[in-house]
């Protein structure tokens, strides 16, 4: 495990990285560069919301190292079997689904005009 941690905490260190393949290089993580080019951005929510269900209060931070690394394969993994369409992470779109939703006219709605 890469030791800046003991100066900024794993977090710290995380967040101030400025690319996604900055932050799967600290965390020892594999990934697909295609992969990353169609899903980047997809894959850091879904990290972040991860990253906020674990509890890391009391954690050691090699226990948070570990905790972030478990979150960033998960949401990469995601992506992987996934699309971004399919997973929507982003609210626009659930906005879209919603609009579709509401723009549908069931076929057992449809009544024949009469003459």
């Amino acid at each position: 495990m890469p030791k800046d941690f003991e100066i900024t905490g794993v977090l710290d260190h995380i967040w101030s990285l400025s690319s996604a393949e900055d932050i799967f290089t600290y965390l020892l993580m594999p990934y697909e560069q295609e992969v990353l080019n169609v899903s980047r951005l997809h894959i850091m929510k879904r990290f972040g919301q991860y990253i906020k269900e674990v509890d890391l209060d009391g954690m050691s931070e090699d226990d948070v190292f570990l905790e972030a690394r478990q979150a960033l394969k998960k949401a990469y993994d995601d992506f992987c079997q996934s699309t971004p369409l399919q997973e929507k992470v982003f609210k626009v779109f659930h906005d879209e689904a919603e609009k579709h939703a509401a723009r549908f006219v069931g076929i057992d709605s449809l009544t024949l005009a009469s003459d």
